[in-house]
């Protein structure tokens, strides 16, 4: 039977990249049936709501979807729905894999990086809980508990000993935030401790970010709290070509959505110059959540190939193609 998954095309580009993607997996030999839906801005104008009913209601059945990037307002306005989504569902895990694509040419062409970022994704200072104490004065709680820590702990930890991978870093900010960062930090400790096989290190957030910038090639997975990890996951996506390449992945116990990690770049939508690199690749991790390992394979070496052939990449990579050529190079590379 086939495999029925939720397809959320987002906002801006969303929906270029979205059916550049659909037409990449089903060109993959996967059993794969898509149930749309619509959330974010396009349904909060038809719809009244920026994530409809019927976006539950499909993830109910499916417990899997594809998602495009959707809007989210600055200083004001709706709740990010990417957070949304994540609180409502669970998925206390988000998963980056940062890798250098092949003829890539970036500031680290020269080194092999194999990255990825296991980031909490339901606390911190995400958890959104702001409060004016006085005119001028705004507080903003963070909350870090036992439970959460230890779940993105055992997530990055478990990932490290099924994946063969070498060593686990924590980054955190406990010489400042003793409590919050220092229970965070206690977790992994006690996760690691279960792990021998798995290397174990530590690293203040300032520090780290120095060290990826000189010495990226010493990192293998990073376990985060929500904040330092969205923001170490779109530096380490810089180091490999930017948000355009990187895929996404945010799992829970029972659900997960796989999503392009870039924005909406409404300045380029409708103008079949997007690059679909990030969801095509986020598809990847869907196909071999769902078991279909032999055509995730396939539409991974696609990609891989398209790029280091060089003939049929988009503008922000260097290229000259439009999302129609790159996705239809893709979709040749695998036949």
């Amino acid at each position: 039977m086939a495999h029925l998954i939720t397809l959320i095309p987002g906002d801006g580009i969303g929906p270029e990249v979205a059916d550049a993607t659909v037409r990449a997996v089903d060109a993959s030999g996967a059993a794969v049936e898509w149930e749309r839906v619509d959330a974010g801005a396009r349904a909060l104008a038809e719809q009244g709501q920026l994530i409809p009913d019927d976006v539950y209601a499909s993830l109910e059945v499916t417990h899997v979807a594809l998602k495009g990037p959707t809007a989210t307002p600055i200083g004001g306005g709706h709740q990010s729905i990417n957070v949304a989504l994540r609180k409502k569902l669970g998925l206390y895990t988000n998963f980056r894999p940062v890798r250098m694509l092949p003829g890539l040419k970036t500031r680290y062409s020269d080194l092999n990086l194999d990255l990825a970022i296991f980031r909490e994704n339901t606390e911190d200072l995400y958890s959104g809980l702001e409060h004016e104490v006085v005119p001028g004065v705004v507080e903003s709680l963070k909350i870090i508990t036992q439970n959460a820590s230890m779940r993105i702990a055992k997530s990055a930890f478990e990932y490290a000993r099924r994946e063969g991978r070498k060593k686990v870093t924590a980054i955190h900010k406990a010489n400042i935030m003793k409590l919050s960062d220092g229970l965070f930090l206690k977790c992994c400790r006690e996760t690691s401790a279960k792990f021998p096989g798995v290397q174990y290190n530590e690293m203040i957030v300032d520090n780290a970010c120095m060290q990826l910038v000189m010495r990226p090639e010493t990192f293998d997975l990073l376990v985060l709290p929500n904040l330092y990890g969205d923001i170490i996951s779109d530096l380490t996506a810089g180091l490999v070509g930017g948000l355009g390449i990187v895929p996404g992945a945010n799992m829970g116990d029972h659900h997960a959505i796989f999503e392009a990690v870039h924005g909406t770049a409404p300045d380029i939508a409708g103008k079949g110059l997007a690059n679909p690199t990030a969801l095509m690749q986020s598809a990847v991790l869907m196909l071999a959540h769902i078991g279909e390992r032999d055509a995730a394979v396939r539409l991974q070496a696609a990609i891989e190939r398209v790029y280091a052939e060089a003939r049929n990449l988009t503008g922000d990579v260097g290229g000259k193609a439009s999302t129609v050529d790159f996705t239809g190079a893709v979709i040749a590379a695998m036949k």
